[in-house]
């Protein structure tokens, strides 16, 4: 194994108390933090754990989209890894669930012979089963990204809880067309009314 290591971890959907012990302790023995979670408060209190915290935020300023801003925060986080630095990097949620360069950083760590961990956090998805009472155990639970459900026609089980994922940005693949949501969201609607009633009980969340 090569001196640097990389553990990534997840801050959770609310404020410090869904932070898990576990995590709290890789981004206090780290010499290198980096974050994004997308509040400067929640940010400020992470300073007071390591002042050695650098946000990944800019990233999103700096690439001309969504999957370069993504490729450059994996560089970012490899960058430090490889000056042999104990690297800790932390993002909102659940680490493993929506966060691409969390995925592109582990892969390539362990290529390149770093150790790579991921530390779980808790995701949109448990506080949503929490919120609204919903049991996946009782009768499944499929889960899709709003986009992906939309475009490769997947299959329904209408006997199980459907959970879709960023219905907002529906359409807008890039995160920059704000004008075809609108038209994709009523797009999907349709296709939902393919297989359910008109009536059919729907929540739309957000943790």
């Amino acid at each position: 194994m090569q001196a640097g290591s990389l553990c990534i971890v997840g801050t959770g959907v609310g404020m410090a108390g869904q932070l898990s012990a576990e995590a709290r302790a890789a981004i206090v023995g780290a010499d290198s933090v980096l974050t994004l979670t997308g509040d400067p408060l929640f940010d400020a209190w992470l300073d007071t754990l390591n002042e050695a915290r650098q946000g990944l935020e800019h990233h999103y300023a700096e690439a001309p989209d969504r999957p370069s801003a993504y490729a450059r925060m994996s560089d970012h986080i490899l960058a430090e890894v490889r000056m042999g630095k104990r690297v800790c990097a932390a993002f909102y949620g659940h680490p493993g669930v929506f966060v691409t360069p969390s995925h592109d950083a582990i892969q390539r760590a362990r290529a390149e012979g770093f150790a790579a961990t991921m530390l779980p956090g808790i995701s949109a998805e448990d506080c949503l089963f929490a919120d609204l009472g919903v049991d996946p155990g009782a009768c499944g639970c499929q889960s899709y990204e709003a986009r992906d459900f939309f475009v490769h026609a997947r299959q329904i089980d209408t006997s199980a809880a459907l959970i879709l994922w960023q219905i907002a940005v529906v359409g807008d693949g890039e995160f920059a067309n704000v004008a075809s949501r609108p038209g994709a969201l009523r797009a999907l609607s349709l296709v939902l009314r393919d297989h359910y009633p008109d009536k059919h009980r729907v929540a739309i969340y957000v943790a």
